[in-house]
């Protein structure tokens, strides 16, 4: 089972909140070229629902940024969340440039 997300570029001068009101999640991805990172927005309905089936540091993903042209696996390294609302604050994603050595949780 291959889990897939799509994100979207965030803009520099957005802000978190005023993102989170809209129903999305900031995010970061990095790793995908060397210590650049890239600030992304996640819908919070998809991103609920890749949480639900994936683990942090152990579910490889494809990650989508239409807008960069850029499409690759990575794992969710760190998830943001209020302690007992359960409400996403942030995810971070860490791009995997050598999948097959990747060592996945067996389902």
């Amino acid at each position: 089972m291959s889990l897939t997300i799509e994100c979207q570029k965030r803009a520099e001068n957005s802000k978190p909140n005023a993102l989170r009101r809209e129903g999305l999640v900031p995010a970061n991805l990095y790793g995908h070229k060397g210590a650049e990172s890239i600030s992304l927005m996640v819908n919070t309905k998809e991103a609920t629902n890749l949480l639900k089936k994936a683990k942090a540091n152990k579910t490889l993903i494809d990650v989508k940024v239409p807008e960069l042209s850029w499409e690759g696996k990575a794992v969710i390294r760190e998830i943001q969340a209020h302690p007992w609302k359960k409400t996403l604050y942030h995810l971070s994603f860490f791009y995997i440039a050598n999948p097959e050595s990747f060592e996945t949780e067996a389902e």
